[in-house]
């Protein structure tokens, strides 16, 4: 099982703390780097927050061998079409390792704030599903695209330049009736969100079957998993990433209980190296290939260490 991670860099992440970040991150052994896409925190919005394309085109040229991509980007704020050019460019940049994560939106108040319609769900998920099939069809196939749609209108469309192989799609949810079947039918990953591994097993054996009625095979989509997770090896290590967790918002404070009660809200695992290893065998064991770690540790660098030292290597080869 590979170990990746996703910044939410609208936790107050300025691009001096992503420049010093993606080495250290890059060194420690993630095998993708992902970014979240997200406006600032707040109301109003407070917190400083990188834009998603820029950030990936920096991180594209900044790292050498460790995988980039968004996780996930909302098609109810980005255009599928712009979305596709621009994460076929960032592919090529980087020497095909770019990942384009989509998912539908969600933050009622980040779409209230800037203008974009979110709409209701069955909106979002019809905007989803046609957005996938634009994107798809523009970045698979070298014929000129016609296509007349509820949400976008292309006449003879085709995207150049193309990179060397077709970016990877990643589709990230949990919903049996949308999301699994949009991903059944595009997606090269599939990411669902922070569920327990014997849930994580009965969606990944829903998937199955799902491909096989669109005429694909069970290997022919990678099954990852986000979870949030922090990690420590001694009380003083615990109080660092609290204090850490105490500037991740507009309006930082806090005690350490009330801390740990918002993680505990938010179904954060916190332990030692060999409690993380345990935790994450359980979801090795139900078939996750990919263990994304949503990381809550922005503005504790050393936290990585301790991945570094202790929990990557333990998977490495298994």
């Amino acid at each position: 099982m590979q170990i990746s991670i996703q910044v939410e860099a609208m936790l107050n992440v300025n691009w001096a703390m992503w420049k010093e970040m993606l080495p250290r991150l890059e060194e420690t052994g993630f095998a993708t780097i992902f970014r979240s896409d997200h406006f600032s925190l707040g109301n109003p919005p407070s917190t400083e927050a990188l834009e998603l394309i820029t950030s990936m085109t920096y991180a594209a040229e900044h790292t050498r061998k460790v995988n980039i991509g968004s996780l996930v980007a909302p098609l109810s704020v980005r255009d599928p079409v712009m979305l596709a050019r621009q994460a076929m460019s960032i592919d090529i940049l980087s020497g095909g390792r770019m990942i384009l994560g989509v998912g539908s939106g969600w933050n009622e108040e980040e779409h209230r704030h800037f203008g974009y319609n979110l709409g209701d769900m069955h909106t979002r998920m019809d905007r989803l599903a046609e957005g996938l099939e634009v994107m798809y069809r523009l970045m698979r196939s070298d014929e000129p695209l016609t296509f007349e749609g509820r949400f976008t209108h292309l006449h003879d469309a085709r995207l150049v330049p193309r990179p060397e192989r077709p970016t990877r799609l990643l589709v990230g949810g949990n919903g049996q009736k949308r999301t699994l079947p949009l991903a059944a039918r595009y997606a090269d990953i599939w990411n669902c969100l922070n569920e327990t591994p014997e849930r994580f097993q009965e969606l990944s054996m829903h998937l199955d079957e799902l491909l096989k009625a669109e005429g694909r095979t069970p290997g022919d989509v990678r099954r990852s998993i986000m979870k949030p997770l922090l990690c420590y090896r001694s009380q003083e290590e615990l109080r660092s990433l609290l204090d850490a967790n105490r500037r991740i918002g507009s309006t930082p404070h806090g005690s350490d209980e009330e801390i740990l009660a918002r993680l505990a809200r938010m179904d954060c695992f916190l332990g030692g190296p060999d409690e993380v290893i345990r935790y994450m065998e359980g979801y090795a064991d139900a078939g996750v290939e990919e263990f994304v770690i949503q990381w809550y540790g922005l503005h504790d660098l050393r936290s990585l260490d301790v991945f570094a030292d202790e929990v990557i290597p333990h998977f490495i080869g298994k």
